[in-house]
């Protein structure tokens, strides 16, 4: 069954509570975070923390992933080496700059002893990596890398470019579009960006929407009153659902095996949009 990653809620390894707290919330995916969520005095509390959340589990459906400290950081070896044996979804490395990085660091995952089940996120958040996107998603294509999704981080890449984060993102809205053709290439996943401010409801909605219409499968977030918009922003409507439906049932006719276009409810819906049709139906299973 597909794996949703709808909303991935960031959450401080520092905070034993906020770990604990992630057993009830409706989040698709909890980011236990060791890196820029935590401050340099409580690195190792946090990897303490983190590792034995997962080794504990408890946290039902929820996929968890651990974003460890930058590759060549002071803590990255010993963020590798206790978190990777306690078998998470997956582990996220920090601005990733090149395939290289990729394939390095799936190579310290394995002699880590990381099980099989754990696969690599990468973050997108630096020129470098904005120029070579397509070439860091490529690395999926050898089994080795693990590379299962790429993450979108426009904090640190409007931080290094100067691009302002205005209403709409217009300043970032090529970028992030490279990155989403970059995961279609490669038959990746792409989650997008936090939206900052968590008591704005409206502008986060808004951001969501965008993100989903620009292809993206989920948004990163950092609140937990962040989920609820995001988990329905991104889940297929009602109307979209029964007009998947239709389009699966028209075509499955006898009468229309041969036809690569019909006509439902005035629009005209082509053999292709079968494909279409079938994901927002596995959507729709998943969110059930």
């Amino acid at each position: 069954m597909l794996k949703l990653k709808r909303s991935v809620l960031a959450m401080p390894g520092s905070n034993a509570r906020a770990l604990e707290k992630g057993k009830s919330l409706p989040a698709d995916v909890l980011m236990f975070e060791l890196e820029d969520g935590v401050a340099e005095g409580a690195k190792e509390i946090a990897r303490q923390q983190v590792a034995q959340a997962v080794a504990g589990g408890g946290y039902g459906p929820r996929q968890i992933v651990v974003r460890l400290n930058t590759r060549g950081s002071e803590w990255y070896k010993a963020d590798m080496a206790e978190i990777a044996p306690t078998g998470p979804d997956a582990i996220v490395i920090p601005k990733v700059n090149s395939r290289e990085e990729i394939l390095r660091a799936a190579a310290d995952l394995v002699a880590a002893g990381a099980p099989m089940k754990t696969r690599l996120w990468a973050m997108i958040e630096t020129p470098r990596a904005l120029f070579d996107i397509e070439k860091i998603a490529s690395a999926a294509n050898d089994p080795a890398s693990r590379l299962e999704v790429l993450v979108l981080g426009p904090n640190d890449i409007a931080k290094s470019t100067r691009a302002r984060l205005t209403s709409g993102r217009a300043p970032l809205l090529s970028w992030l579009s490279s990155g989403v053709l970059a995961a279609r290439v490669h038959n990746i996943e792409i989650i997008d960006g936090i939206y900052n401010d968590f008591n704005d409801e409206k502008g986060l909605r808004l951001e969501a929407e965008q993100g989903r219409d620009m292809g993206f499968d989920g948004k990163m977030l950092i609140h937990p009153s962040q989920i609820g918009p995001v988990n329905q922003i991104f889940a297929p409507s009602a109307e979209e659902i029964e007009f998947a439906r239709k389009i699966i049932t028209i075509f499955d006719r006898p009468e229309n095996a041969d036809k690569g276009v019909v006509q439902i409810d005035g629009v005209m819906v082509e053999r292709l949009h079968i494909d279409v049709a079938q994901r927002v139906l596995d959507l729709m299973a998943a969110t059930a």
